[in-house]
């Protein structure tokens, strides 16, 4: 659960029940689908980036805010950052 309150409703028993800061999705299309729900009806923040290929990939949309942006920029370098020394950890 992504509420705290439907996570006790449903007996949910869990450190992390109702405070989820990350949501997967299996696809493309059903990311989209979510962060255009999330963003436009409930007024989300939002970053969005694909992971999976050698770079993060940033993912913004042309209707996206200057806050999205911005937020997928840090968050992909972030992501970037990290594994920079993950790899530089293992050549040591």
């Amino acid at each position: 659960a992504i509420n705290e309150e439907a996570a006790a409703i449903k007996h949910i028993v869990s450190p992390v029940a109702g405070r989820a800061n990350v949501l997967a999705v299996p696809d493309l299309e059903a990311g989209n689908m979510l962060a255009k729900s999330l963003s436009f009806l409930a007024g989300a923040a939002a970053a969005g980036i694909v992971l999976g290929a050698r770079v993060p990939i940033i993912l913004t949309s042309r209707a996206d805010s200057i806050i999205t942006r911005l937020a997928s920029c840090a968050v992909a370098s972030l992501v970037a950052e990290a594994r920079r020394q993950t790899a530089a950890a293992a050549i040591r």
